[in-house]
């Protein structure tokens, strides 16, 4: 069968001849063949169902790196992996459309307490910490009240424990604040804005501590979630496990950039390379989101030394288990040792229930 131009392609695949280019470059649609002396890049007809499935997930918002994974899997498991992206990205919405709300009521002057059908509720959580099978030294901290919760990860050396317990630290006055929800986020920025500054300082010309941060502040039934680095925060509702954060990761810039594939990203020799961390540069950019708590949520904040050896499916199934959060930390903590716990361990299992 004859080979399509570019333009003939795009046109068939209602592409772009630019979006066709940059799916080549990232591997996510090479041509059939490439002309050796005009350069032009040729395509196969049949290859007018992937770029049409491309063109399909791209519109729902999919990033190109997942785009490139679901395109190399049968049409079941895509369906799958769609339906688990979506889920995502209407937890996210609706994340989103509260804190509009919010924030519309906070600048209309209206009372943000009235006909909020929400429950009352608390949250009874656990914090766990533990050097792990291979380090001498612990620089991870974790916190749990009923308002707030939170871990850190101290970078090895010199000043990482200091700098882990600092950041935890900036955020404990905040348990005892009784501001709007709406405020939480600023409040949480600022906390973690003078944390920054405080660990940058405790640095040395030698060493320069530095910290991860992935914490909640709870208001009523209000969750503000500030997260910086490469810990992690994970909600399970429902049966099904929702990641919360995304890794500040050089690695992970890669692969949402389509350089890397999330399989190799996961054991790649600088996968623990930060680009945003509390004490690094003169400034850090925490990522803020404002969350509504439900009864019958389990939240799971964890450092790396857990989330690096332990999937995703199999934390699940650990947090979906009936038992209490005190034990559910401990399990998960046996959980990286059996994988090696290669590093120090910080994790936090809080239950959201009705007062």
């Amino acid at each position: 069968m004859e080979l399509l131009t570019i333009g003939a392609f795009a046109r068939a695949a209602r592409l772009t001849q630019k979006a066709l280019r940059l799916y080549d470059e990232l591997g996510v649609l090479p041509p059939a063949a490439v002309h050796a002396e005009s350069g032009y890049r040729l395509y196969h007809p049949a290859q007018l169902d992937r770029a049409r499935l491309i063109a399909r997930l791209r519109r729902i918002g999919m990033p190109l790196a997942d785009i490139r994974t679901v395109c190399g899997l049968d049409r079941r498991t895509a369906a799958e992996a769609v339906t688990t992206y979506w889920q995502q990205v209407t937890a996210d919405t609706a994340a989103r459309a509260r804190l509009a709300a919010l924030l519309v009521q906070d600048l209309s002057g209206r009372d943000t307490t009235m006909s909020d059908p929400t429950p009352a509720i608390t949250v009874h959580g656990a914090a766990g910490c533990d050097t792990g099978a291979v380090r001498d030294s612990n620089e991870d901290a974790a916190y749990a009240s009923d308002r707030l919760l939170a871990v850190a990860d101290g970078m090895r050396g010199p000043g990482g424990a200091a700098a882990s317990a600092t950041a935890i630290d900036a955020l404990k006055p905040l348990e005892l604040t009784d501001a709007p929800a709406a405020d939480l986020l600023t409040m949480l920025a600022g906390a973690v804005a003078d944390a920054h500054r405080v660990v940058r300082n405790a640095g040395t010309a030698d060493h320069q501590a530095v910290t991860t941060l992935t914490a909640l502040l709870r208001h009523g039934s209000r969750l503000a979630l500030v997260h910086v680095g490469d810990s992690r925060a994970y909600l399970l509702r429902g049966g099904d496990l929702f990641r919360l954060t995304q890794d500040h990761t050089w690695v992970q810039n890669q692969v949402d950039q389509g350089r890397l594939d999330p399989d190799t990203a996961a054991t790649h020799p600088r996968r623990a390379l930060l680009v945003r961390a509390l004490g690094a540069g003169d400034d850090v950019e925490a990522d803020l989101a404002l969350r509504t708590a439900l009864p019958g949520d389990r939240y799971l904040l964890c450092s790396d030394g857990l989330s690096a050896v332990v999937d995703q499916a199999a934390l699940r199934t650990t947090l979906a288990a009936s038992d209490t959060p005190e034990r559910t930390v401990r399990r998960l903590i046996d959980l990286a040792h059996r994988h090696g716990a290669p590093d120090n361990i910080a994790c936090v299992v809080a239950d959201v229930v009705v007062v």
